[in-house]
Protein backbone atom coordinates (compact mmCIF):
# COMPACT_ATOMS: atom_id res chain seq x y z
CA UNK A 1 0.00 0.00 0.00
CA UNK A 2 1.67 3.25 -1.16
CA UNK A 3 1.57 6.46 0.95
CA UNK A 4 -0.99 8.03 -1.40
CA UNK A 5 -3.52 5.34 -0.41
CA UNK A 6 -2.75 5.26 3.45
CA UNK A 7 -3.01 9.06 2.95
CA UNK A 8 -6.35 8.87 1.05
CA UNK A 9 -7.94 6.15 3.66
CA UNK A 10 -7.37 8.05 6.90
CA UNK A 11 -8.83 11.26 5.22
CA UNK A 12 -11.83 8.34 4.67
CA UNK A 13 -11.73 7.26 8.33
CA UNK A 14 -11.86 10.95 9.26
CA UNK A 15 -14.85 11.68 6.48
CA UNK A 16 -16.56 8.58 8.73
CA UNK A 17 -16.59 10.21 11.91
CA UNK A 18 -17.41 13.23 11.02
CA UNK A 19 -20.36 11.60 9.15
CA UNK A 20 -21.07 10.03 12.77
CA UNK A 21 -21.36 12.42 14.66
CA UNK A 22 -23.40 14.13 11.96
CA UNK A 23 -26.14 11.82 13.12
CA UNK A 24 -26.68 13.49 16.51
CA UNK A 25 -26.70 17.32 14.31
CA UNK A 26 -29.79 15.64 11.63
CA UNK A 27 -31.60 14.79 14.45
CA UNK A 28 -31.40 18.11 16.36
CA UNK A 29 -32.42 19.83 13.06
CA UNK A 30 -35.78 17.94 12.42
CA UNK A 31 -36.93 19.41 15.85
CA UNK A 32 -36.76 22.89 14.17
CA UNK A 33 -37.55 22.61 10.32
CA UNK A 34 -38.53 19.80 7.29
CA UNK A 35 -36.49 17.32 5.91
CA UNK A 36 -35.98 19.43 2.70
CA UNK A 37 -35.40 22.67 4.07
CA UNK A 38 -32.74 21.10 6.57
CA UNK A 39 -31.01 19.98 3.73
CA UNK A 40 -31.23 23.07 1.24
CA UNK A 41 -29.94 24.88 4.08
CA UNK A 42 -27.14 22.94 4.74
CA UNK A 43 -25.96 22.21 1.23
CA UNK A 44 -26.10 26.36 0.96
CA UNK A 45 -24.10 26.67 3.57
CA UNK A 46 -21.52 24.35 2.22
CA UNK A 47 -21.01 25.36 -0.64
CA UNK A 48 -20.80 28.88 0.71
CA UNK A 49 -17.94 27.86 2.73
CA UNK A 50 -15.59 26.09 -0.20
CA UNK A 51 -15.94 29.23 -1.99
CA UNK A 52 -12.59 30.64 -0.25
CA UNK A 53 -11.15 27.53 0.18
CA UNK A 54 -11.37 27.23 -3.62
CA UNK A 55 -10.13 30.80 -4.26
CA UNK A 56 -7.57 29.94 -1.65
CA UNK A 57 -5.86 26.80 -3.23
CA UNK A 58 -5.95 28.91 -6.58
CA UNK A 59 -4.04 31.21 -5.20
CA UNK A 60 -1.74 28.91 -3.60
CA UNK A 61 -1.41 26.81 -7.12
CA UNK A 62 -0.79 30.35 -8.69
CA UNK A 63 2.36 30.80 -6.28
CA UNK A 64 4.23 27.56 -6.90
CA UNK A 65 3.64 28.69 -10.51
CA UNK A 66 0.61 26.04 -11.87
CA UNK A 67 -1.44 28.29 -12.92
CA UNK A 68 -2.46 27.21 -16.56
CA UNK A 69 -4.31 29.29 -19.19
CA UNK A 70 -7.31 27.48 -19.79
CA UNK A 71 -8.64 27.20 -16.08
CA UNK A 72 -11.84 25.58 -16.85
CA UNK A 73 -9.68 22.50 -18.99
CA UNK A 74 -7.09 22.50 -15.89
CA UNK A 75 -10.50 21.75 -13.50
CA UNK A 76 -11.88 18.98 -14.97
CA UNK A 77 -13.96 21.10 -17.94
CA UNK A 78 -16.79 19.09 -19.22
CA UNK A 79 -16.01 16.37 -16.64
CA UNK A 80 -16.43 18.30 -14.21
CA UNK A 81 -19.59 19.74 -15.24
CA UNK A 82 -20.84 16.41 -15.94
CA UNK A 83 -19.86 14.84 -12.38
CA UNK A 84 -20.65 17.90 -10.12
CA UNK A 85 -24.31 17.88 -11.94
CA UNK A 86 -24.62 14.12 -10.94
CA UNK A 87 -23.14 13.91 -8.05
CA UNK A 88 -25.58 16.53 -6.68
CA UNK A 89 -28.34 14.86 -7.78
CA UNK A 90 -27.35 11.67 -6.53
CA UNK A 91 -26.31 13.63 -3.26
CA UNK A 92 -30.07 15.39 -3.07
CA UNK A 93 -31.86 11.71 -3.71
CA UNK A 94 -29.63 10.13 -1.23
CA UNK A 95 -29.87 12.74 1.43
CA UNK A 96 -33.69 13.11 0.80
CA UNK A 97 -34.20 9.89 1.36
CA UNK A 98 -32.55 9.31 4.65
CA UNK A 99 -33.94 12.49 6.19
CA UNK A 100 -37.29 11.41 5.16
CA UNK A 101 -37.21 7.95 5.95
CA UNK A 102 -35.50 8.67 9.39
CA UNK A 103 -38.54 10.09 10.92
CA UNK A 104 -40.13 6.65 10.53
CA UNK A 105 -37.78 4.51 11.32
CA UNK A 106 -35.46 4.01 14.48
CA UNK A 107 -31.81 5.57 14.16
CA UNK A 108 -30.84 1.79 14.45
CA UNK A 109 -32.27 0.71 11.56
CA UNK A 110 -31.36 4.12 10.10
CA UNK A 111 -27.90 2.99 10.73
CA UNK A 112 -27.46 0.07 9.36
CA UNK A 113 -29.67 0.41 6.19
CA UNK A 114 -27.48 2.99 5.13
CA UNK A 115 -24.64 1.02 5.78
CA UNK A 116 -26.09 -1.58 3.36
CA UNK A 117 -24.15 0.70 0.50
CA UNK A 118 -20.61 -1.41 1.62
CA UNK A 119 -22.93 -4.15 0.28
CA UNK A 120 -24.34 -2.30 -2.58
CA UNK A 121 -21.14 -0.90 -4.36
CA UNK A 122 -19.61 -3.98 -4.81
CA UNK A 123 -22.55 -5.51 -6.57
CA UNK A 124 -23.00 -2.57 -8.79
CA UNK A 125 -19.40 -2.61 -9.63
CA UNK A 126 -19.84 -6.43 -10.96
CA UNK A 127 -22.14 -4.52 -13.72
CA UNK A 128 -19.86 -2.05 -15.04
CA UNK A 129 -16.86 -4.76 -15.17
CA UNK A 130 -15.32 -4.92 -11.84
CA UNK A 131 -13.82 -7.74 -10.17
CA UNK A 132 -13.01 -7.65 -6.43
CA UNK A 133 -11.06 -9.82 -4.86
CA UNK A 134 -12.14 -12.42 -2.04
CA UNK A 135 -10.52 -10.77 0.93
CA UNK A 136 -12.97 -8.02 -0.02
CA UNK A 137 -16.16 -10.03 -0.46
CA UNK A 138 -15.19 -11.33 2.94
CA UNK A 139 -14.73 -7.84 4.51
CA UNK A 140 -18.06 -6.91 2.88
CA UNK A 141 -20.16 -10.02 5.17
CA UNK A 142 -17.99 -9.38 8.26
CA UNK A 143 -18.84 -5.70 8.17
CA UNK A 144 -22.42 -6.62 7.21
CA UNK A 145 -22.98 -8.64 10.54
CA UNK A 146 -20.92 -6.14 12.94
CA UNK A 147 -23.64 -3.34 11.61
CA UNK A 148 -26.31 -5.46 12.43
CA UNK A 149 -25.16 -6.63 15.69
CA UNK A 150 -23.98 -2.78 15.96
CA UNK A 151 -27.63 -1.06 15.19
CA UNK A 152 -29.74 -3.23 15.38
CA UNK A 153 -31.48 -3.87 18.37
CA UNK A 154 -35.15 -4.62 17.01
CA UNK A 155 -36.13 -7.07 15.03
CA UNK A 156 -35.38 -7.06 11.16
CA UNK A 157 -38.07 -5.45 9.56
CA UNK A 158 -38.71 -3.25 6.66
CA UNK A 159 -41.73 -0.19 7.00
CA UNK A 160 -41.81 2.71 5.33
CA UNK A 161 -38.69 4.61 6.94
CA UNK A 162 -36.64 1.63 6.24
CA UNK A 163 -37.25 1.22 2.61
CA UNK A 164 -36.84 5.03 1.91
CA UNK A 165 -33.23 4.74 3.90
CA UNK A 166 -32.50 1.79 1.56
CA UNK A 167 -33.29 4.48 -1.28
CA UNK A 168 -30.28 6.38 0.37
CA UNK A 169 -27.87 2.98 -0.08
CA UNK A 170 -28.83 2.90 -3.36
CA UNK A 171 -28.59 6.31 -4.48
CA UNK A 172 -25.58 6.90 -2.19
CA UNK A 173 -23.81 3.52 -3.50
CA UNK A 174 -24.06 4.81 -6.91
CA UNK A 175 -22.63 8.30 -5.57
CA UNK A 176 -19.30 6.76 -4.75
CA UNK A 177 -19.15 4.93 -8.00
CA UNK A 178 -19.16 7.92 -9.74
CA UNK A 179 -16.86 9.99 -7.84
CA UNK A 180 -14.36 7.43 -8.02
CA UNK A 181 -15.06 7.11 -12.15
CA UNK A 182 -14.95 10.80 -12.29
CA UNK A 183 -12.70 12.17 -9.45
CA UNK A 184 -9.23 11.39 -11.10
CA UNK A 185 -9.98 13.60 -14.07
CA UNK A 186 -11.25 17.01 -12.20
CA UNK A 187 -10.28 19.24 -9.53
CA UNK A 188 -12.19 17.44 -6.34
CA UNK A 189 -12.71 20.42 -4.39
CA UNK A 190 -14.59 22.40 -7.54
CA UNK A 191 -16.61 18.98 -8.05
CA UNK A 192 -17.39 19.40 -4.52
CA UNK A 193 -18.71 23.07 -4.47
CA UNK A 194 -21.03 22.03 -7.85
CA UNK A 195 -22.51 19.00 -6.58
CA UNK A 196 -23.49 21.08 -3.16
CA UNK A 197 -24.98 23.74 -5.28
CA UNK A 198 -26.77 21.42 -7.46
CA UNK A 199 -28.42 19.62 -4.34
CA UNK A 200 -29.31 22.87 -2.41
CA UNK A 201 -31.07 24.25 -5.31
CA UNK A 202 -33.07 20.75 -5.69
CA UNK A 203 -33.39 20.36 -2.00
CA UNK A 204 -35.24 23.99 -1.83
CA UNK A 205 -37.56 23.31 -4.92
CA UNK A 206 -38.70 19.92 -2.76
CA UNK A 207 -38.73 22.13 0.37
CA UNK A 208 -41.34 24.99 -1.42
CA UNK A 209 -42.90 22.14 -3.13
CA UNK A 210 -44.09 20.23 -0.18
CA UNK A 211 -42.87 21.96 2.92
CA UNK A 212 -43.46 25.56 4.55
CA UNK A 213 -39.45 26.63 5.20
CA UNK A 214 -39.67 29.50 7.20
CA UNK A 215 -36.19 32.30 7.78
CA UNK A 216 -37.29 31.52 12.22
CA UNK A 217 -37.36 28.19 11.84
CA UNK A 218 -33.61 27.53 10.34
CA UNK A 219 -32.06 30.60 12.33
CA UNK A 220 -33.12 28.06 15.01
CA UNK A 221 -31.79 25.23 13.65
CA UNK A 222 -28.40 26.82 13.27
CA UNK A 223 -26.33 24.90 15.26
CA UNK A 224 -27.69 21.66 13.80
CA UNK A 225 -27.47 23.23 9.72
CA UNK A 226 -23.41 24.45 10.31
CA UNK A 227 -22.16 21.29 12.11
CA UNK A 228 -24.13 19.63 8.98
CA UNK A 229 -23.59 22.16 6.17
CA UNK A 230 -19.78 23.06 7.18
CA UNK A 231 -18.33 19.69 8.79
CA UNK A 232 -20.51 16.82 7.25
CA UNK A 233 -21.10 18.10 3.96
CA UNK A 234 -18.41 21.14 3.27
CA UNK A 235 -15.71 18.54 4.86
CA UNK A 236 -16.70 15.39 4.84
CA UNK A 237 -18.42 15.23 1.04
CA UNK A 238 -15.05 17.13 -0.38
CA UNK A 239 -12.59 14.74 1.57
CA UNK A 240 -14.64 11.61 0.05
CA UNK A 241 -14.13 12.99 -3.75
CA UNK A 242 -10.68 13.85 -2.96
CA UNK A 243 -9.31 10.96 -1.49
CA UNK A 244 -10.96 8.28 -3.79
CA UNK A 245 -8.69 9.33 -6.25
CA UNK A 246 -6.35 7.19 -4.80
CA UNK A 247 -8.74 4.16 -2.62
CA UNK A 248 -10.94 1.35 -4.23
CA UNK A 249 -14.15 2.18 -4.26
CA UNK A 250 -15.17 -1.07 -2.45
CA UNK A 251 -12.56 -0.42 0.61
CA UNK A 252 -13.76 3.27 0.69
CA UNK A 253 -17.60 2.03 1.05
CA UNK A 254 -16.03 -0.17 3.76
CA UNK A 255 -14.30 2.90 5.50
CA UNK A 256 -17.23 5.03 5.31
CA UNK A 257 -19.30 2.51 6.75
CA UNK A 258 -17.99 3.31 10.13
CA UNK A 259 -20.03 6.18 10.35
CA UNK A 260 -22.79 3.95 12.10
CA UNK A 261 -19.33 2.96 14.47
CA UNK A 262 -18.41 6.18 15.05
CA UNK A 263 -22.84 7.58 15.62
CA UNK A 264 -22.88 4.91 18.81
CA UNK A 265 -19.51 6.26 20.06
CA UNK A 266 -20.28 9.39 19.75
CA UNK A 267 -23.33 8.61 21.59
CA UNK A 268 -21.50 7.11 24.56
CA UNK A 269 -19.00 9.90 24.84
CA UNK A 270 -21.04 13.11 24.26
CA UNK A 271 -24.81 11.61 25.39
CA UNK A 272 -23.23 9.07 28.05
CA UNK A 273 -25.05 5.99 26.16
CA UNK A 274 -23.48 3.25 27.35
CA UNK A 275 -22.46 0.65 25.00
CA UNK A 276 -23.93 -3.10 25.53
CA UNK A 277 -21.45 -6.19 24.79
CA UNK A 278 -23.31 -6.94 21.57
CA UNK A 279 -22.48 -3.69 20.56
CA UNK A 280 -18.98 -3.87 20.97
CA UNK A 281 -18.93 -6.84 19.34
CA UNK A 282 -19.94 -5.34 16.81
CA UNK A 283 -17.78 -2.75 16.64
CA UNK A 284 -14.75 -4.84 16.82
CA UNK A 285 -16.00 -6.75 13.69
CA UNK A 286 -16.41 -3.83 11.80
CA UNK A 287 -12.92 -2.55 12.27
CA UNK A 288 -11.27 -6.36 11.56
CA UNK A 289 -13.29 -5.72 8.58
CA UNK A 290 -11.71 -2.65 7.92
CA UNK A 291 -8.06 -4.04 8.41
CA UNK A 292 -8.96 -7.57 6.08
CA UNK A 293 -9.70 -5.34 3.42
CA UNK A 294 -6.38 -3.29 3.40
CA UNK A 295 -4.39 -6.66 3.79
CA UNK A 296 -2.84 -6.91 0.04
CA UNK A 297 -3.83 -9.70 -1.83
CA UNK A 298 -1.17 -12.24 -3.05
CA UNK A 299 0.40 -11.18 -6.23
CA UNK A 300 -0.40 -14.48 -8.09
CA UNK A 301 -3.90 -14.53 -7.38
CA UNK A 302 -4.80 -10.98 -9.17
CA UNK A 303 -5.61 -10.64 -12.40
CA UNK A 304 -5.19 -7.34 -14.03
CA UNK A 305 -7.82 -5.00 -13.75
CA UNK A 306 -8.88 -6.20 -10.28
CA UNK A 307 -9.78 -4.34 -7.36
CA UNK A 308 -7.27 -3.84 -5.09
Amino acid sequence: MNKKTIQSNLMLLLTALIWGVAFVAQSVGMDYVEPFTFNASRNFLAALVLLPVIRLLDRSAARRGEENPEPKKSHGGKWLIFGGYLCGILLAASSGFQQVGIQYTTVGKAGFVTAIYIIIVPLLGIFIGKKVHLNVWISVALAAVGLYLLCMTESLSLGRGDLLVLGCAFCFSLHILVVDTISPHVDGVRMSWLQFLVCGILSGILALLFEKPTLSGILAAWQPILYAGGLSSAVGYTLQIVAQKNTNPVIASLIMSLESVFSALAGWVLLHQELSLRELAGCVIVFCAIILAQLPPRQNTVAPGKFL
